[in-house]
């Protein structure tokens, strides 16, 4: 068994060999230079036109100065996990690591720097971003583990033509406004509201809505809300922040979403607005891992940017933006987000950190771009919004992406969920094969018993926390 160990290790070490600069022995300083290494792997970076670009920037950047000497490290996402275990193990680890999400960061828990100080001791000016934003990368017991850098805002998503088809006022237009209904009553833009009107939204196949006696949930042709493309722990977050995990390591489950996950029970199997398992899987709404909202059979969604173009292929330009609902008061758009960490172990903080003001300052916009995500620079978000409304149009000309009401998507950035819903917990796969697990059974069946079935996933997220610590 040692034997397979070494070879394995051998074999990741040769891997890192292959992607890296023509240098035998990258940790070795250049003459008269600090040698600063960047990871890229856990996230976006590893496909060749990324690649070329991400080269040219670090020949840029070594030409500009003769201080430091920044080596990168192209390591393909599926070995990079281990490749970099492998790194932090035999004590080589890299200075600076990403682009990488919250979940790449949150699978190496205790080897990233607590960044505070070098924010002060390098007057960084923090003043470009949400304080929102900033607070987003501050981890308990850790600090400041991260600076803004791309994001991936969430909004509400609506079908134009399907309220307009049943007469019903749009979703208001900004974060703090009310909805006001077909008689000009205004009711707060909150949950209970968007079940109401996702309740009228639902049609069956003889055109009853939900609200009325005579409708047929077993024939339904129109929903009226769903949360696409996320699990358990994302369509709860618009309840609330919150994790299966706590600070010490122990399984929780939050009692914002276990009232989370009432009501989701309840739309689907009572009030019937949510698509339950089946109807989720049906060719109603694309079939098996279908994309919902481009069938053009549900009314609204919640969902990021990174849905857009592909994901309303087809509609026409017959939807628009709007914010996510509150909860009992509390606002929380559920964000996905990329940022740089450094490594903890690091032997020149001063210039890793000069390489990572350079990577999220300078060159912030050349990065965002190539990542393809939002700019977390508040002074870079109204070119990236003209820039990608361009691109969205170039490829989807049918649709007048101009027309949306963008200003409501980075505003979004005011509300992320912090704790954040893809933070790690222990055994990772183990933990995220058994909340899926409950997730199937709560949504294919009409009689489960949330309450019951949430203290049981508790009781096995325990379990498998345990056996990972003993």
């Amino acid at each position: 068994m040692r034997k397979f160990r070494f070879l394995a290790i051998v074999l990741l070490v040769a891997l890192v060999a292959v992607v890296l600069p023509s240098s035998d022995k990258p940790v070795v300083k250049a003459q008269d230079k600090v040698q600063i290494r960047w990871y890229v792997g856990l996230g976006a970076g590893t496909d060749a036109p990324l690649i070329e670009a991400q080269n040219k920037l670090v020949e840029e950047y070594n030409a500009s100065q003769d201080k430091i000497e920044l080596v990168i490290e192209i390591v393909p996402n599926a070995q990079a996990y281990d490749v970099l275990s492998t790194q932090i193990a035999a004590g080589n680890a890299p200075d600076i690591v990403g682009p990488m999400g919250i979940r790449g960061r949150a699978s190496f828990p205790g080897v990233w720097m607590d960044l505070t100080s070098l924010i002060e001791k390098n007057s960084y000016d923090l003043s470009d971003f949400d304080p929102a934003l900033v607070d987003f990368y501050k981890v308990e017991g850790e600090g400041q583990l991260g600076i803004p850098f791309a994001v991936f805002p969430s909004f509400l998503i609506y079908n134009t033509a399907l309220f307009d088809e049943a007469g019903i006022p749009y979703p208001p237009k900004a974060y703090g406004e009310p909805y006001v209904d077909a008689d000009g009553v205004e009711h707060e833009w909150n949950m209970d509201t968007l079940r109401d009107i996702a309740m009228f939204l639902t049609v069956d196949a003889n055109g009853s809505d939900a609200t009325m006696e005579e409708f047929d949930p077993e024939n339904i042709v129109q929903f009226g809300y769903g949360n696409q493309f996320t699990d358990v722990r994302g369509r709860d977050t618009l309840f609330g922040s919150g994790n299966f995990v706590d600070a010490d390591g122990n399984a929780v489950i939050p009692e914002n979403w276990r009232e989370a996950e009432q009501w989701y029970h309840k739309a689907m199997w009572e009030d019937y607005f949510y698509p339950n398992g089946v109807y989720g899987n049906s060719e109603l709404l694309g079939g098996s891992g279908g994309n919902w909202f481009g069938t053009g059979n549900i009314a609204m969604i919640t969902i990021h940017t990174w849905f857009l173009g592909w994901g309303t292929d087809g509609l026409e330009g017959t939807w628009d933006f709007a914010p996510v609902p509150s909860y009992e008061g509390v606002t929380t758009a559920k964000l996905h987000a990329d940022t740089f960490g450094m490594m903890n172990t690091t032997e020149h903080p001063d210039e890793a950190f000069e390489v990572l003001s350079y990577l999220l300052g300078e060159r912030a916009e050349d990065l965002t771009a190539l990542y393809n995500g939002m700019p977390a620079r508040l002074s870079l978000q109204g070119t990236y919004i003209e820039h990608y409304i361009a691109q969205l149009t170039e490829t989807y000309p049918d649709t007048d992406f101009a027309s949306k009401n963008w200003p409501v998507v980075p505003a979004g950035l005011a509300y992320p969920d912090n704790p954040n819903h893809e933070e790690g917990m222990p055994s990772f796969l183990e933990a995220s094969d058994r909340y899926t697990s409950y997730t199937q059974e709560a949504d294919n069946n009409a009689d489960f018993d949330v309450d019951a079935g949430l203290d049981a996933l508790q009781a096995d997220l325990q379990a498998i926390f345990d056996a990972r610590a003993e």
